[in-house]
């Protein structure tokens, strides 16, 4: 089958995703996403922060997982309450390991195709949840390139509920 010369080419966005999960999952890494949220993204609005949300992506985090062409569908555990996701992959702008920041970033939506709107979740859909309850969230960090050094694996731990942080969730330790 012939493409037409006048037919626009499919954006490489959502196979350059579904690569990258695969790389993740292939290697034990655990594959968050970076999404730019508006009134087209449907996602738990009590995580959004500043117009954007870390979702992790991964088999073990994920309910019923589709990594389409135009949307990334699932169902996750949030605070303990399970939640229909839907992302138009439009709105990833990145896409990483959370264990060593390995990924690729995308080009935010435009807001002239996409109307962008803020978000305003129904009266019944929000459920505000305890500080301990939060997502594990990883800062996004730079791809190193070959002249840099890799980070190592042993970096700094991710924040949890120590002392001070408020919640009494028991914490995970890496012990290698």
């Amino acid at each position: 089958m012939t493409r037409d010369d006048d037919q626009e080419p499919t954006s490489t966005r959502p196979y350059l995703i579904r690569a990258l999960h695969e790389w993740c999952t292939d290697n034990g890494f655990a594959p968050h996403i970076a999404v730019s949220v508006d009134a087209s993204v449907r996602v738990p609005v009590e995580f959004v922060r500043n117009g954007e949300i870390v979702l992790n992506v991964g088999f073990e985090a994920t309910n019923g997982l589709r990594l389409g062409n135009d949307f990334i569908e699932f169902k996750a555990r949030f605070g303990g309450v399970a939640r229909e996701v839907v992302v138009p992959v439009t709105h990833v702008t990145a896409i990483y390991a959370r264990e060593n920041g390995q990924g690729m970033a995308f080009p935010p939506p435009d807001p002239v195709a996409n109307t962008m709107q803020e978000f305003v979740p129904e009266e019944n859909e929000v459920d505000v949840p305890s500080s301990g309850d939060l997502q594990d969230r990883a800062p996004l960090r730079p791809v190193p390139s070959a002249a840099e050094p890799s980070p190592s694996p042993d970096g700094p731990e991710p924040p949890g509920n120590g002392p001070g942080r408020g919640g009494n969730r028991p914490q995970l330790k890496r012990v290698k």
